[in-house]
């Protein structure tokens, strides 16, 4: 019995071991540096994600951009996913990411879009968090293009980039935009608004509206309408809520 006993103590020790091991792999391997192979010839376009990011307004814009790798004769985008950690994220929706870059500690590539999606808490906590912000300010001084979408908004007037640009967010937000940063032009009833170099979005599924709205501006109408139709999506400018300031 002792003899048994003793066999099945050095099986579970043996088990608890392997867990661990397993464990500490699976770490190390969340931890290890993900870098995307980028073409120099391509826009680099960052997603910023943290988690409670929603997912409609990362993957809209993510799959419109990432699709122009497919089309023809223009410059098309490489799409990667930027965080605070290199650690797995976690949507609102429950879905885990892996972010590419670590903006806290890794060097990353000049970013010439950046997208803002919204997240769970872009209305109070994280609108504190002053490395995210400063991150923002950072990437605003090279960027061609800064976009948000929903209450991806709130993170760019809160980084200050907002103040002379006209600019919209997820409309049953618009009262607590105006009441929190009460200097600012916001607009209701569109879908969008693109002033200067910053596009707002109105968030949820239309999101996808302000992307290819984006892609219309950089590839012309023909590229925007063939992207909307990869994703049997109906795509017509003129039919869309939208407000341009300037380019």
């Amino acid at each position: 019995m002792r003899v048994f006993l003793f066999l099945l103590l050095i099986s579970c020790l043996a088990c608890q071991a392997k867990q661990l091991e397993t464990k500490d792999t699976n770490n190390q391997i969340c931890s290890q540096k993900r870098t995307p192979e980028l073409d120099k010839e391509r826009y680099n376009v960052a997603f910023l994600i943290m988690d409670g990011v929603y997912n409609t307004e990362l993957t809209a814009p993510y799959d419109i951009f990432q699709h122009t790798i497919f089309r023809d004769s223009i410059k098309a985008m490489n799409t990667f996913m930027v965080a605070n950690t290199l650690q797995p994220i976690t949507s609102f929706e429950g879905i885990r990411l892996l972010p590419d870059y670590n903006y806290l500690e890794d060097d990353l590539p000049k970013i010439d879009i950046l997208v803002v999606p919204s997240a769970e808490h872009h209305l109070d906590t994280d609108l504190e968090d002053e490395a995210m912000l400063n991150f923002v300010k950072k990437v605003d001084q090279e960027a061609q293009f800064v976009t948000s979408h929903c209450d991806g908004a709130f993170v760019l007037a809160k980084a200050g980039l907002l103040e002379h640009a006209v600019s919209t967010t997820f409309p049953s937000d618009v009262a607590a935009y105006k009441k929190m940063f009460p200097l600012l032009d916001v607009r209701e009833n569109i879908l969008f608004v693109h002033d200067g170099k910053y596009i707002t979005s109105a968030g949820g599924a239309k999101s996808f509206e302000a992307a290819l709205y984006l892609c219309e501006h950089l590839y012309g109408k023909k590229i925007a309408q063939r992207l909307a139709g990869g994703l049997v999506i109906d795509w017509n400018l003129e039919e869309v809520p939208h407000l341009v300031i300037k380019d």
